[in-house]
């Protein structure tokens, strides 16, 4: 049995330090915890020391963070009840003058005013005057909240109010099918009835039945309209159908309508999900073996070639192989495997697929056509293109898979190595990790499916957070290769305070310098420059008493500063447009450029279901400052599809003229045609020709765009894209795109009349043969590399730093010339995501094309977010979301709600994202409640190279994370191959710790856990809807869908939504119904799993003033 890696630290250690650290007081009861963040061997370790003390009930009264603000001095969390025993207010932290070294403070409230100021510190419970305690008004912190109260009502459905639907089940082909008939309406006091109500008046309602199941979640738009969704369960008590607003407006409807826009389930005799219809898709299928694992799964599309995607598992359940095979029927699949638990072995001769040796036996359907990946753990496969195998990174001892050369130690149930194909191609990709003897990665090898390599080699500090980074990278094993050193510097509660970053013999750069406030949050980023004292900007940072962002500079006093940005909630100075919100939507955004010195504005107007209605633009200094030059309106349907688009420009006189007055047509969810009355060519170009789908729900034409055909793979991402002349264009124009089987975009090849552009994305480095000096080149050169303050140009030679808002938007790039700050490009956007035409016209970097929501803006005009492509002029996806039957939205975007949210990876609107209070590279950490109703930190996506952590007790094995390369430019290999490694593996339960995203790789795994004590649940994800509810029984994760559960753990200055509500400001937590006040109606409830494992992560952020719970 493989020894478990533990570090033996003396009991005495602990003890002295405790002496040095800490003097308490000694009357009081308390429980003191401290965590190393430094080797406490060593002089003056970093210490995160907690003390709780109790009260004489054994309640804790106050808890003492000890030197855990900035400036070294007590953070303290006061509590306190109400005469009946309940903790009524949640009072925020409170940093004190100094400190007392974990004593506890007679006057912990003393301090506060020097902090907040006059506002209201504490939150406030109104609890029902019974002994159900149940949660009336949330009442948040600040004055300005203080009477507006988030409501919650307890009672029971009236007559008439509610939809009976029935259903009669019947079983076909091994599987439940249910029909549904409209049954009446439900009599008065039926079901149980809760209604929450924001603190903007926007009421959401749940009905449930006896047996505790949700069946209607009503939006209330106005007196006289409701967006109903309901739930219908079949006799077995499992969900069947799932009606959308749409479509339940109708009551009764016909099979058209049916097939459109609802959603259906149907179950095995297991109680397994065999079968589903997605609004506007055709029947996907699964096939499970006796283990209860995931084999086999279909769409509409395979289904027609008679494919289907597999998984094969090792003995310990662990995904190894996936790839394609032959087959008719779901029902003749599943006999096929019949009681088998599909099972491969370690195999050195294995079999040959795909001109890629496999060395597993192939005992399950031999006779498969394509190995998509291949995953190993335990130990290195010998293969004759393995890299030189480390004995040392960075004076770390590499850990072997053999337990005699690493003291007993192995790297026995981890992850080494992965092979990942190529979708549109035989050419592989071929990632390795290395460990050190703690079990952390502390280094990775990618060889891409060209030739060349990236290799990262990190040095981790006592606590596994990075110091340094090497990375090497050759795009041919040919080429002359790169290197990329960062370091990191941080302070002694591991706040980051300095990152540098040298490319090859270069000077080294600073690319941030970090200073904070006493809460914690970042107050001023220097960027840039080799010298600390001479930053190429200076970037300030301002917030509200809800942590929520409110500038970035200020723009109406730039003072030398190239960029200034101001976000206003509840106090809109254009108030005719906008009006005050309470529940976190921003109402208006002010910002300023040096280039032209204009304050511009956009007021924005949302509806009850916070969908923008609209944005109006002004320039508050201009002789016009109403005109409202690059205004945006929208309507919608029920269903969030917009009917209505209409959009302003700025003409040559200086008025506004209206460009696009647009109206939509649909069948079910699909847009069939975009008419545009004003028959103006800027903003959306067409002539309202129809849009063609295929039967997955995607877009395969769209010929006002010039596009005549599309061809998508297995993973609904486009192949090919033909664009037509169509008086577009002089030459018919092609792009075809190449991406490996884990959705990660590799290569774009952009035919056109004058030749072709090659782009290549490898780990992060992008090339083309884009070059004006050389327009017959046709080797694709070195173009840039991303960074965490935006990138290195490596035609300039030079670090160009980007200004991005709070969605990621780029905002304005720059860069020191030599002899001043020259400003490289500014781009400002609608709400939608158009750029605004006619003024900023600097021609900018056209190699570097990352713009909206940091997205690749591709020749078609849309922007790639990975799992999507976006279409900024109509404000839709042409893709279904793949995560549709969990967040309910097919093609719409963000909610519509473009303003407070982005996509990271096309599959899972967010937020927001929370610069600069997030870790460095980091875009967004969301908190959001669990099912026991405590905050918990569910996700952290990375602009750039991310990580994760070693795993906790209790967990097996792998953090997976996988970011699309159109996610902004491509993770570094370590991310790669510690994703790669499970692709379409279940779920482990993990523990994360935060270490600086921008490193480029992760540590993974325990290596002492037993696989033979491993429980089922331990590999099964609950999957539910936007509402709540289960969707997917089995909680079976399919292939390419490796996503981690949310961890139970709690940081009180974990920002969330643009650095807005941390977990000291907790979400409502009672017995109730009250977990989600948001849904599609309100915002911020929009609690889905995270997506396919290509395409997320999950990292704990360092740690923060912790409160007891």
């Amino acid at each position: 049995m493989n020894s478990k890696l533990k570090t033996i630290i003396s009991v005495s250690t602990f003890f002295v330090a405790g002496l040095f650290h800490a003097q308490l007081s000694p009357t009081e009861n308390y429980v003191s915890s401290k965590t190393y963040l430094s080797d406490p061997t060593q002089p003056n370790p970093k210490i995160s020391e907690t003390v709780q003390y109790f009260d004489g009930l054994g309640r804790p009264k106050q808890v003492v963070n000890v030197k855990a603000s900035p400036s070294g001095k007590d953070v303290i969390t006061h509590i306190e009840y109400d005469a009946f025993g309940r903790q009524v207010k949640d009072f925020l932290p409170i940093p004190q003058p100094s400190t007392g070294n974990g004593a506890i403070v007679s006057n912990p409230l003393g301090n506060a005013s020097s902090i907040y100021g006059a506002e209201k510190i504490y939150s406030e419970k109104v609890l029902e005057n019974s002994p159900l305690d149940r949660l009336q008004q949330q009442i948040q912190v600040g004055n300005d909240w203080t009477n507006k109260p988030v409501k919650f009502d307890y009672s029971a459905n009236i007559a008439d109010e509610v939809i009976k639907y029935t259903t009669t089940t019947i079983w076909e082909n091994n599987a439940t099918k249910s029909s549904i008939e409209y049954g009446g309406t439900y009599g008065a006091e039926q079901l149980y009835k809760n209604t929450i109500t924001d603190e903007d008046g926007n009421k959401s309602i749940k009905f449930k039945n006896g047996r505790g199941q949700l069946l209607l979640v009503r939006k209330v738009l106005s007196a006289t309209e409701n967006a109903d969704t309901y739930y219908v369960y079949n006799e077995y008590n499992q969900l069947a159908w799932v009606i959308p607003p749409l479509l339940s407006k109708k009551k009764t409807w016909d099979l058209a309508d049916q097939q459109a826009l609802a959603y259906e389930y149907r179950y095995d005799a297991k109680n397994r999900l065999v079968e589903k219809k997605l609004p506007g898709k055709g029947w996907e299928h699964m096939v499970y073996d006796k283990a209860d694992r995931l084999i086999f799964s279909q769409d509409e599309l395979m289904r027609a070639q008679n494919k289907w995607l597999f998984s094969k598992y090792d003995l310990f359940g662990r995904v190894i192989i996936t790839g394609i095979v032959g087959g008719t029927y779901r029902s003749d699949m599943q006999n096929m495997i019949a009681n088998n638990v599909i099972v491969e072995n370690r195999n050195p001769p294995g079999f040959t697929k795909n001109g890629m040796s496999i060395q597993y036996t192939n005992n399950h359907f031999p006779y498969l056509e394509t190995v998509l990946s291949v995953n190993y753990y335990d130990t290195y496969p010998l293969y004759s293109f393995n890299p030189p195998f480390p004995t040392s990174i960075q004076g770390e001892v590499v850990l072997t898979d053999n337990p005699s050369t690493s003291g007993g130690k192995s790297t026995k149930s981890f992850s080494v190595m992965s092979l990942i194909k190529n979708i549109e191609d035989d050419n592989w990709t071929k990632n390795y990790a290395y460990y050190d003897t703690k079990g952390r990665v502390i280094g990775n090898h990618s060889i891409n499916y060209l030739g060349g390599y990236t290799r990262t080699e990190s040095k981790l500090d006592f606590t596994g957070v990075v110091q340094n980074t090497i990375t090497k990278h050759k795009r041919l094993n040919t080429d002359t290769e790169k290197v990329i050193t960062e370091v990191f510097t941080y302070d002694s509660q591991n706040r980051l305070l300095k990152h540098t970053h040298k490319v090859d013999g270069n000077p080294e750069e600073i690319l941030a310098q970090n200073t904070y406030n006493e809460l914690s949050q970042l107050q001023t980023k220097k960027v840039g420059g080799v010298s600390p004292t001479s930053p190429i900007q200076t970037i300030d940072y301002k917030y509200n008493i809800r942590g929520w962002m409110t500038k970035i500079n200020d723009p109406s006093n730039l003072n030398g500063k190239l960029f200034g940005y101001e976000m206003k909630y509840d106090h809109p100075i254009n108030t005719l447009f906008a009006h005050p919100q309470y529940n976190g939507n921003i109402t208006e955004i002010d910002w300023k450029t040096s280039n032209d010195n204009m304050l511009k504005r956009y007021s924005y107007s949302y509806d009850s279901l916070n969908r923008l209605s609209f944005g109006h633009y002004s320039e508050p200094n201009s002789t016009i400052p109403q005109e409202d030059h690059f205004g945006e309106t929208a309507e919608y349907d029920l269903n969030g599809n917009i009917t209505h688009l209409y959009r302003n420009a700025k003409n040559p006189n200086g008025w506004a003229m209206q460009i696009d007055n647009l109206t939509y047509t649909y069948s079910g969810n699909r847009l069939t045609k975009v008419a545009d009355a004003t028959q103006n060519s800027y903003g959306y170009s067409g002539t309202g020709n129809p849009i063609g789908y295929d039967n997955n729900g995607n877009m395969i034409s769209h010929p006002d765009k010039g596009i005549s055909s599309i061809r998508y793979n297995f993973l609904n991402l486009p192949s090919e894209l033909k664009i037509e002349i169509s008086g577009k264009y002089l030459a018919d124009r092609n792009l075809k795109y190449i991406y490996r089987a884990d959705g990660v975009k590799v290569s774009k090849n952009y035919t056109q009349l004058i030749g072709n552009v090659e782009t290549n994305y490898l780990d992060g480095f992008q090339y083309d043969n884009n070059d004006i000096t050389n327009m017959l080149a046709t080797s694709p050169t070195l173009k840039f590399v991303p960074t965490s303050e935006g990138y290195f140009d490596f035609v300039k030679n030079k670090y160009i730093y980007n200004y991005t808002d709070h969605l990621g938007n780029v905002r304005l790039s720059y860069f020191n010339n030599g002899s001043e700050i020259e400003v490289l490009e500014e781009n400002n956007y609608y709400p939608f995501g158009l750029k605004h035409q006619g003024y900023n016209i600097l021609s900018g970097n056209t190699n570097y094309q990352y713009k909206y929501n940091g997205k690749e803006l591709q020749e078609t005009g849309m922007y790639d977010y990975g799992a999507r492509m976006y279409m900024p002029d109509i404000g839709r996806w042409g893709v279904i979301d793949p995560r549709t039957q969990y967040t309910h939205e097919t093609y719409s975007y963000v909610w519509n709600n473009p303003i407070s949210f982005n996509d990271p990876t096309g599959m899972e609107g967010k937020e927001g994202v929370c610069p600069p209070d997030c870790p460095e590279g980091v875009t967004e950490i969301k908190i959001l409640p669990n099912k026991e109703k405590e905050a918990v930190i569910e996700e952290v996506v990375f602009t750039g190279k991310a990580k994760t952590s070693d795993s906790g007790p209790g967990s097996l094995a792998m953090a997976a994370l996988l970011v699309s390369q159109a996610d902004s430019p491509v993770p570094g290999p370590g991310d790669v191959v510690a994703a790669a490694m499970l692709i379409g593996a279940g779920v482990w339960w993990t523990y994360n710790q935060f270490a600086p995203p921008s490193t480029g790789y992760t540590t993974i795994a325990d290596p002492g856990i037993e696989y033979r004590n491993l429980k089922a649940e331990d590999k099964t994800e609950e999957n539910t809807d936007i509402n709540g509810v289960e969707v997917d029984d089995s909680g079976i994760i399919k292939p390419f869908d490796a996503s981690i559960p949310q961890e139970k753990w709690i940081d009180n200055f974990a920002k969330a939504k643009r650095g807005k509500e941390s977990a000291k400001q907790k979400d409502v937590k009672h017995g109730g119904d009250g977990e989600g006040i948001k849904g599609r109606g309100a915002k911020g409830d929009k609690h889905t799993k995270p997506r396919s494992g290509r395409e997320s992560t999950k990292n704990r952020q360092k740690p923060g003033f912790k409160k007891y719970k």
